[in-house]
């Protein structure tokens, strides 16, 4: 089944299909080209650079649910990482202009010069709700190909997500610091499986010299570190996939060093406590997501990014579930009852999103004085 809308004689069409063989013919923008991956969608108003440049949507083509994408442009400042990550991108509307301050160029550059596809007037409305009901699934975008048996059988070629790796594909490839913004107060490492910029920032605004390193990094070399604390960052992939990584958090955390996971990170604490984690129906992409604090009632609007969920179920006794999801009921933070430790599956960086989970940091900050 296809949905088509009008496209222009002097544009280049792009074709996109869907592994259950649901397809979308849109015009083509950015690089000429195709991709295969995950198709997710992102509920996001705005920050759509920092989406792009999200490592965490690795292996993922990107449909925005806002429908006019590339307005304000691009700059240098947002990017959350050195490179955009998703293999495709889908929006309703592509703006081939950029009208803001603080631009550097357009969208539609940005694209060309980083080699991504992308497609355009798409009913992104419709494709979204067939996500939603059919779930997040493979797909391939392109504008060479227009054939849709061609697509759908390259779709269904393609690697699933369940059980898939990619931290190694997007982790630093050696250790490097990120220096204290005034006195240095705590010495922090940061396991690198696709961490956000702003996350380090908020680190070193709070007094934390950074050292990021590669996400293969043994717990025996991080202690030789004598860090004050370990954070695990935000990244793509399944988390069950990273067994060996896993052992290495368990014994960082029974070494008791006082660890803060996000996302990525918050996934692998929980299979390091010995808990199950399963794929969500078509996960949580967006800057709007409700999260409930059991343990003050506050409700805090947050930024997320993932498809994957800790099973509250296979959770052990000593470990408490600390904020719960108000649209699906899903673990949304932990705490470890007797162990320095505690995660959230959201971004308290943002970048972009709201920056109600900011305090998060802050309790990390907290976690450390103590643990002195």
């Amino acid at each position: 089944m296809t949905d088509s809308s009008k496209t222009s004689t002097t544009q280049k069409p792009a074709l996109l299909v869907l592994e259950d063989g649901r397809a979308f013919r849109g015009r083509a923008w950015g690089a000429s080209g195709e991709r295969c991956g995950e198709i997710v969608f992102n509920t996001s108003m705005s920050g759509y650079q920092e989406v792009l440049t999200d490592p965490s949507y690795a292996g993922q083509i990107v449909c925005m649910t806002y429908p006019l994408i590339g307005n304000y442009g691009v700059n240098s400042e947002d990017a959350e990482s050195a490179r955009p990550w998703v293999e495709g991108f889908v929006v309703r509307e592509a703006s081939r202009t950029a009208s803001n301050w603080r631009s550097e160029g357009t969208l539609d550059h940005y694209l060309k010069d980083w080699n991504i596809p992308a497609i355009d007037r798409v009913d992104t409305r419709a494709l979204v709700r067939h996500i939603r009901s059919r779930g997040a699934m493979r797909a391939c975008l392109s504008s060479i190909d227009l054939d849709e048996a061609s697509l759908l059988e390259k779709a269904r070629k393609s690697p699933a997500m369940e059980n898939r790796e990619l931290a190694s594909v997007v982790t630093c490839k050696e250790k490097y610091e990120i220096g204290a913004e005034g006195e240095e107060r705590f010495h922090v490492v940061c396991y690198d499986f696709g961490v956000k910029r702003n996350s380090l920032r908020e680190l070193a605004r709070l007094g934390c010299r950074v050292t990021v390193v590669p996400a293969a990094t043994s717990a025996e070399e991080v202690l030789t570190f004598r860090p004050d604390g370990v954070f695990l960052s935000n990244g793509p992939g399944d988390p069950s996939s990273m067994k060996d990584v896993i052992e290495e958090i368990r014994r960082l955390t029974e070494a008791q060093t006082p660890t803060f996971g996000i996302c990525f990170g918050h996934q692998l604490l929980g299979r390091a406590f010995g808990a199950a984690t399963y794929k969500l129906a078509f996960g949580h992409r967006g800057g709007n997501q409700p999260v409930k604090d059991l343990t003050t009632g506050t409700v805090e609007i947050t930024s997320h990014n993932h498809g994957f969920a800790v099973d509250a179920a296979t959770l052990p006794p000593d470990v408490e579930v600390t904020h719960s999801n108000l649209n699906d009921n899903c673990v949304e933070g932990l705490r470890h009852m007797r162990l320095p430790v505690f995660s959230v599956q959201y971004h308290p960086e943002a970048a972009p999103g709201p920056h109600d989970a900011a305090h998060h940091f802050r309790r990390f900050i907290k976690l450390m004085e103590e643990k002195r």
